[in-house]
């Protein structure tokens, strides 16, 4: 890191390769400029031409963010995720959750290759699945079976 503070132009030299890397948060974007930015202010205006030409959208980082979670964990844990992320609650809360009982079928199965036999074992798979984030109508769903269902 250098003594001096990059100027406008090499601020947002700095922002947009950050970018063309990957979608970044608001946040998650002024919390890596802001070591080189000359001041608060500048930050804010550098931020806010970057929102205005659609090159910085927290809408689409949550969206890829979520989509990337989502090969792994469940509903709860990725809203979790970009809540700490800094992203507004109203966006958390626009991010679909279709397909949850595949996607938790899918992580099961990767996990555990024979259905659980006895109660201890359905026991362990509901609290795998509960730490992924998956809820409890997703996991009574998935591992009772079809024929209780």
């Amino acid at each position: 890191m250098s003594a001096k503070p990059d100027t406008p132009a090499e601020l947002k030299a700095r922002a947009l390769r950050h970018l063309m890397r990957r979608e970044h948060s608001r946040a998650e974007l002024a919390r890596k400029l802001a070591p080189h930015a000359e001041s608060a202010g500048a930050l804010a205006a550098l931020i806010d031409e970057l929102l205005s030409r659609k090159q910085l959208s927290d809408e689409r980082y949550a969206a890829e963010r979520a989509r990337t979670l989502a090969r792994k964990y469940g509903p709860a844990k990725i809203r979790r995720d970009l809540s700490a992320k800094g992203i507004a609650a109203e966006i958390v809360g626009a991010i679909s959750v279709e397909g949850e009982l595949d996607r938790a079928r899918a992580i099961l199965e990767r996990k555990y290759r024979a259905p659980a036999t006895t109660p201890q074992e359905w026991a362990k798979r509901a609290r795998f699945l509960q730490g992924r984030g998956f809820s409890t109508d997703v996991i009574l769903k998935l591992l009772r079976g079809p024929e209780q269902s």
